[in-house]
């Protein structure tokens, strides 16, 4: 997932861009990047895999002089992207994912369009994405046919002479919020950005939505739309705590989540109750307040410069941040009983190899373990996270039960059946761990407290919105197919 966020200041807004596109160094990982509207484009991109966003893009964005500005923290691609077109140049930043995007290009090049920016032999999205918008009759129009033609979710701005554009995916997948304060208007994907800045939330995109924060202040270019299938992972791990989706505050919703967690473990002791930091935390926060059972950290995160290993895009990098970034307490740990309450068990070798085998060798009595999600059961349509069925623990659980993969997963799916005890048992051998035991989607989805018919549970469920439909319609993912 990537973050962005844009602002329109009666004043220079380059301290604004710097802070507010900061704010959402948790999302990516790879590139961060900026650009300012001046009496020209000012645009700087820096590669901040081994830096945060701020530390490289101080002395470039305090120097840009301009009014008007977007930025983004990117997890694979290289942004913004700038774009000569016959509505005039403007650049552009983009979060999402498109399934057809091989399909889109070979067309976009039958048709003598050209790119520019290719990596690995693959279209850099947000250029295929600005290529789509300059078919439309106006930028307006051409976010309305980009969305007509990609199968995938895309939330973007537009940094132009008229403003800046802001649209959310007709899913409603990712969030985009519009805030107020004294010097103009600004949008992001997180919340979090506001407060320090001053800025006041006034509203959230919907879904479709495309609106023009301009010198004369907000104006709707397109109504959006009443489907909605947001993402339940915003709320259980990829959202900053301070952040809001739909009104509804991530750390509550974590809290919550652990209560949920706590009230099903009335047969286990334990003397900690602890969470990977730091999505896990919240999550653990809840469970000790709901048990009684003290919070404490037998793991500590290093310091905020290391990343989120769910995210890079190599298993050897996710693995190096996993060691290094969770420094183990022996104090904590020894000759105790710890609950380690977590987002979720994507792949669960980190899990194993750099957070259990780091409680055991400094002496902890039990360890068990509460992904606050249930199974992952399929890769991401929407975002580039995982990519493979082969990665998902639960997956791997169950090619070693059937001895095979199988085409019907659905007794997998339900936690009251014996082959769904059999997955997780084999999952919790698997990660040495004592007891593990999963939140169910009733409870997360009450936890969240969003209905459930406008949450997207596809990595849970195998349900997702038919392409093109623009979540108008919901189908089932062939139950065990490849994703």
């Amino acid at each position: 997932m990537s973050g962005l966020f844009g602002v329109v200041s009666s004043e220079r807004c380059s301290e604004y861009l710097l802070y507010g596109t900061d704010y959402h160094s948790h999302l990516g990982t790879q590139f961060g990047g900026a650009a300012v509207l001046g009496e020209d484009f000012e645009r700087q991109i820096h590669n901040i895999s081994n830096n945060q966003f701020k530390s490289k893009f101080a002395e470039d964005l305090l120097a840009m002089k301009g009014g008007m500005g977007i930025g983004v923290i990117s997890a694979f691609e290289e942004q913004p992207i700038y774009i000569n077109s016959k509505f005039g140049p403007f650049c552009i930043v983009s979060d999402g994912y498109l399934d057809n995007a091989h399909k889109l290009t070979e067309e976009l090049l039958a048709e003598g369009v050209t790119f520019s920016e290719v990596g690995d032999g693959i279209v850099n999205f947000t250029e295929l994405v600005a290529k789509l918008i300059t078919k439309g009759d106006s930028i307006p129009d051409g976010i309305e046919k980009m969305f007509d033609r990609i199968d995938g979710s895309i939330c973007l701005l537009i940094l132009h002479g008229d403003g800046v554009y802001a649209a959310r995916d007709r899913l409603g997948y990712f969030s985009l919020a519009v805030g107020q304060n004294k010097d103009g208007w600004a949008v992001s994907t997180e919340t979090t950005a506001f407060p320090n800045l001053d800025f006041k939330l006034k509203k959230f995109l919907r879904p479709g939505e495309v609106m023009l924060l301009g010198p004369n202040g907000l104006k709707q270019e397109k109504e959006g739309n009443e489907a909605q299938q947001v993402c339940a992972f915003l709320w259980i791990y990829t959202g900053f705590p301070a952040s809001f989706y739909e009104g509804i505050n991530v750390e509550t919703v974590r809290e919550r989540s652990g209560r949920a967690m706590a009230r099903k473990d009335s047969d286990i002791e334990v003397d900690v109750v602890a969470g990977i930091p730091d999505s896990g935390t919240s999550h653990a926060i809840g469970y000790a307040m709901e048990s009684g059972k003290p919070y404490r950290r037998p793991l500590v995160k290093y310091t905020p410069g290391y990343g989120r290993s769910y995210i890079p895009p190599s298993q050897d990098i996710r693995d190096h941040v996993a060691k290094m970034k969770l420094v183990p307490n022996k104090a904590i740990i020894d000759g105790n009983r710890i609950i380690i309450c977590e987002d979720s068990i994507v792949r669960g070798t980190q899990l194993k190899n750099f957070t259990v085998k780091k409680l055991r060798l400094d002496g902890a009595k039990e360890i068990h373990v509460r992904p606050a999600c249930p199974p992952l059961m399929f890769p991401c349509r929407f975002n580039l996270s995982t990519r493979d069925i082969e990665e998902l623990a639960a997956r791997r659980a169950i090619r070693d039960i059937e001895g095979s993969d199988i085409d019907d997963i659905s007794e997998y799916l339900d936690p009251s059946t014996e082959k769904y005890a059999k997955m997780i048992e084999w999952i919790r051998k698997d990660i040495e761990v004592d007891t593990l035991r999963y939140q169910t989607i009733e409870d997360m989805v009450e936890a969240i407290g969003f209905p459930k018919e406008k949450l997207c549970l596809y990595c849970w469920n195998g349900e997702y919105p038919e392409p093109g439909t623009g979540c108008a319609g919901c189908g089932k993912e062939e139950v065990g197919a490849k994703a």
